[in-house]
């Protein structure tokens, strides 16, 4: 269950708070396959199902680093809703680290910490998140990543 904060400015109100978890979300073949086609990316590593079999420790594909990364707004949303928010930009990332390889149907979620919020024109904040995405089974996550968004109410 997400926490509800109302405006971007009372983000401040929990900095440093542990914010409850996303759900889980299966990283199938399909989402690997659709993310290689939609950028380019078809490395064997992530596609060959057969290769991969023979070839890979855990005789499994790996998604791509940046789908996991690409998960952020979805899973973000299950965290956190904001009541009063007309838009939400991504401004930028400080760090991002994929810190482990996540093997197809691997399950994933999202834990984030409000690091900080900075008071900006027209009633909005631009908000500092620590995310680390969880690999279901496994003592290292994911990613981890420390990321920017602007928000208006």
């Amino acid at each position: 269950m997400p926490i509800e904060i109302e405006t971007p400015r009372d983000a401040r109100n929990h900095i440093d708070e542990t914010l409850p978890p996303s759900d889980w979300v299966i990283i199938d073949q399909r989402m690997i396959n659709t993310f290689a086609e939609a950028t380019g990316d078809d490395q064997w590593i992530h596609v060959d199902v057969e290769r991969a079999a023979h070839e890979l420790p855990g005789a499994k594909t790996i998604a791509h680093g940046y789908l996991t990364l690409s998960l952020l707004p979805r899973l973000l949303k299950e965290i956190v809703v904001f009541t009063k928010l007309s838009r939400s930009i991504n401004y930028g990332s400080e760090r991002v680290r994929f810190t482990s390889p996540v093997p197809v149907d691997t399950r994933l979620r999202l834990h984030a910490t409000i690091t900080s919020v900075e008071d900006i024109d027209d009633g909005g904040a631009r908000i500092g998140q620590r995310c680390e995405i969880e690999q279901e089974g496994r003592d290292r996550p994911a990613l981890v990543a420390d990321i920017i968004r602007i928000l208006y109410p």
